[in-house]
């Protein structure tokens, strides 16, 4: 991989290219604030252009129908990120600002683990079902289940963890014989680019097959949600966005996934120990600076033992800290930008204008680039705003329940249901409450769901279909029902 700053590139029909006009915006290292390179600032034409080669090479090429070739092709790719990971993690705190411990988890490796897993997969995996012999309205007939790939997709991704949300769709989306076209975040191009440049150079995809175009504008983004030629959008990022897309995509019928906003719940039972529970949490909001749709962000803990929750998690935040992400006992970063840094310190004013205490933190950090304090806000109930929106900060909310019903309450009143976990000191206990939760993953007594065969998504606003698992390959699948004499 090339030294920092790379050339960064789109990749469109199998060539690396600069956007057509020759126009780039800057990349800022989120800890510094400081340009360290560029990007191709893609437009309308190679947008098209992009789509065009990903519905060419999906209609007239192999790739959908030669399986071998397939896993082949990401073998290699596996083969290629493995080889240029020292480069690729460097590249990635650099202009994501994510500390290094994170490429031992969903930075870098679980993903590219990921890839490895749903290439043995689609390897093995039964695209036909017999469903025998009937005689639906007196004709007897043989009938099978075919899964064929969706077709064209345009995969859209944000900025908090790239890698894994860009391998998340890609690797399946290949895998089921789909053609691409990834889109990242202005904020993150070119670890996206950087993936592009190893499928050209490393790989035997075919060209269209993976296309990667790196626009700024929103404008130009958005042809992808309304261009007929596409068949599917798989899109990560806000729920408003999300909102945007679903609508944009409406009058041409495209299928859509969409995995969005979360304000998921620990809840630490009377029998719980409450202690332990609160400095996880509040390491967990801290990982990352907080930029995590799946991070437990409310602290749902007994009244009779709010006091001590609230000191603990204010002890450990204080005690993490916000550090630059290349120190190696860095947890919580900077935020991604000026943007998402004045964001979260809007919430600080929104905290003390509802009543809400700074058991720790509660402003921004003066220094170069994005910082924030790590903050715990005690006093508020679930109704507040801090409770009840996604802000993407190094934020934990410590909320009172009086007895497991009302904490499941507490836990339900969202308009998200991305994850959550709950703890107690009886593992049945724990289990009943979480089958009363309304979200896709739940954590029970410090389980880990995290993986590659585990499928990954939101109830309710938190999203539509999953990601990661067997359920996120067959998001990629179209199912056709075929009967003939018997």
């Amino acid at each position: 991989m090339s030294a920092l700053p790379p050339a960064a590139q789109q990749l469109i029909d199998g060539k690396l290219v600069a956007a057509a006009d020759g126009a780039t915006y800057p990349i800022l290292d989120p800890a510094t604030g400081e340009e360290i390179g560029v990007a191709p600032d893609g437009t309308p034409a190679d947008v098209d252009a992009a789509i065009a080669a990903a519905r060419r090479a999906f209609d007239r090429g192999d790739w959908s129908t030669d399986r071998e070739l397939r896993v082949r092709c990401l073998r290699q790719l596996h083969a290629a990120l493995l080889e240029n990971a020292d480069a690729f993690r460097a590249l990635t705190t650099a202009e994501v600002g994510m500390p290094g411990f994170m490429m031992g988890a969903a930075g870098f490796d679980v993903p590219v683990d990921g890839l490895a897993w749903v290439t043995d997969l689609v390897e093995a995996y039964e695209f036909e079902t017999d469903l025998g012999i009937a005689s639906p309205m007196g004709i007897r007939s043989r009938r099978t289940v075919r899964r064929e790939p969706v077709g064209v997709v345009a995969a859209i991704t944000p900025w908090n963890v790239p890698t894994q949300i860009n391998l998340a769709k890609v690797g399946p989306a290949l895998a089921a014989g789909c053609t691409v076209v990834l889109k990242p975040a202005p904020d993150t191009p070119w670890v996206a680019a950087e993936l592009g440049r190893l499928v050209a150079e490393h790989t035997d995809i075919p060209p269209g097959v993976f296309n990667v175009v790196t626009p700024r504008s929103n404008e130009v983004a958005s042809l992808l949600s309304t261009d007929p030629r596409v068949d599917m959008v798989s899109f990560t990022g806000s729920t408003a966005v999300g909102r945007a897309i679903m609508a944009a995509a409406a009058p041409t019928l495209k299928k859509v996934f969409l995995e969005l906003g979360g304000k998921s719940a620990a809840i630490a039972l009377d029998d719980a120990d409450v202690a332990a529970v609160a400095g996880a949490t509040a390491f967990a909001a801290c990982i990352h600076a907080g930029q995590g749709c799946a991070i437990t962000t409310r602290l749902i803990v007994p009244r009779d033992r709010y006091d001590e929750a609230v000191a603990v998690a204010a002890q450990t935040m204080e005690s993490i800290g916000a550090r630059d992400p290349r120190d190696p006992g860095a947890i919580c970063g900077p935020v991604i930008s000026a943007t998402q840094r004045d964001r979260v310190a809007a919430y600080f004013d929104v905290a003390r204008a509802e009543g809400g205490t700074f058991a720790t933190g509660g402003s921004v950090i003066d220094r170069p680039g994005y910082w924030v304090q790590p903050t715990v806000v005690a006093g508020l109930d679930n109704s507040s705003r801090l409770a009840q929106e996604e802000i993407f900060g190094p934020v934990l909310v410590v909320i009172a329940h009086d007895g497991d019903d009302d904490a499941v309450r507490i836990a339900n009143d969202s308009a998200y249901g991305l994850s959550g976990s709950v703890d107690s000191g009886s593992l049945e206990r724990a289990k009943a409450v979480a089958a009363r939760i309304r979200t896709g993953t739940l954590a029970v007594n410090g389980g880990v769901w995290f993986s590659p065969d585990a499928p990954f998504g939101g109830y309710k606003q938190s999203g539509i279909g999953r990601e990661m698992g067997v359920a996120g390959f067959e998001e990629y699948l179209e199912t056709k029902t075929i009967a003939e004499p018997a």
